[in-house]
């Protein structure tokens, strides 16, 4: 395992729903610290898994009070407490979110804190209100240090991508099953994540069992050459092993024996020593034109 070779690195990581998104987060955030690396881990999904995942005993977890419900801090930082003031009413459209980490955030272990943020709802729902622009700032401006990793787990589908929530980050995990769905949903998050301007965009394969084809197939019948999509293809094969570790998965990363301990370890290397953007197709056209 390396460090990050640059500042800092900014990994966002996203796919559909039930696919093992926070079980991969939880593993890389414990396998970065493990190498050194001061690591945030944030969570954007609304089922607010992560804690439990990363190990915080379940009634510290069910204590967190995510971000998007801390009234007090809201209103400090923007100027209006959520659910009291109406339509109209003037806010800071950039708060100062420079202590977030240090007042709201949780220390797991050595080099690992948690931030647990809450929904982000759209604002092409309708709603530019105080906790979203909070969110919003937080995302944006969390500060990244030198040897630091960020990184966002996400709700299920894509619709943190609708804003500048993915701006700053320079690399996605998508994660995805064998299935066709979940592949397909991978294809749509791949093209999103390079349109938010995400430079490296990585599809990590869950759960695979050796006589599984169903990769192959689904290039076959779509056409569609993953390694030409995605800047690299890592295939997380199934650990029986997760299950009864549950909830507290992310302790796998101890167990030296385990496949999916060794891929997730690839997969951080992978993040912390990324290729070049320019040697790499950055958005569509890689599907119709070769690299330069």
């Amino acid at each position: 395992m390396c460090q990050p070779q640059s500042p800092g690195m900014r990994v966002v990581i996203t796919g559909k729903g039930g696919v093992g998104k926070t079980t991969l987060t939880s593993c890389l955030a414990t396998v970065l610290a493990g190498a050194g690396t001061h690591v945030l881990a944030v969570d954007e999904d609304p089922q607010m898994n992560l804690p439990n995942a990363l190990g915080v005993p379940y009634e510290e977890a069910a204590g967190i009070v995510p971000l998007n419900r801390h009234a007090d801090y809201i209103e400090e930082k923007t100027g209006i407490r959520p659910g009291r003031n109406g339509w109209g009413a003037l806010f800071k459209l950039n708060p100062d979110v420079d202590d977030v980490v240090s007042r709201l955030g949780l220390k797991v272990a050595e080099n690992l804190s948690l931030l647990v943020m809450g929904t982000v709802k759209q604002a092409g729902g309708g709603c530019l209100c105080a906790e979203n622009v909070l969110l919003d700032a937080t995302i944006r401006h969390l500060a990244l240090r030198m040897n630091e990793a960020i990184l966002l787990d996400t709700q299920a589908g894509m619709e943190h991508f609708g804003r500048s929530l993915a701006k700053g980050f320079g690399q996605c995990v998508v994660v995805a099953d064998s299935s066709f769905n979940a592949l397909s949903v991978a294809l749509q998050s791949a093209a999103l994540a390079r349109e938010s301007g995400i430079g490296l965009v990585h599809l990590a394969v869950n759960r695979v069992t050796g006589d599984d084809l169903r990769l192959e197939r689904f290039q076959r019948e779509t056409g569609q050459s993953l390694p030409d999509i995605f800047d690299r293809v890592v295939q997380l094969p199934a650990e029986p092993l997760l299950q009864t570790l549950d909830p507290h998965v992310a302790r796998i990363m101890a167990d030296r024996h385990s496949g999916y301990a060794a891929a997730v370890t690839r997969l951080a290397s992978v993040l912390c020593s990324p290729p070049c953007p320019c040697a790499s197709p950055r958005d569509h056209a890689r599907h119709h034109h070769h690299a330069h």
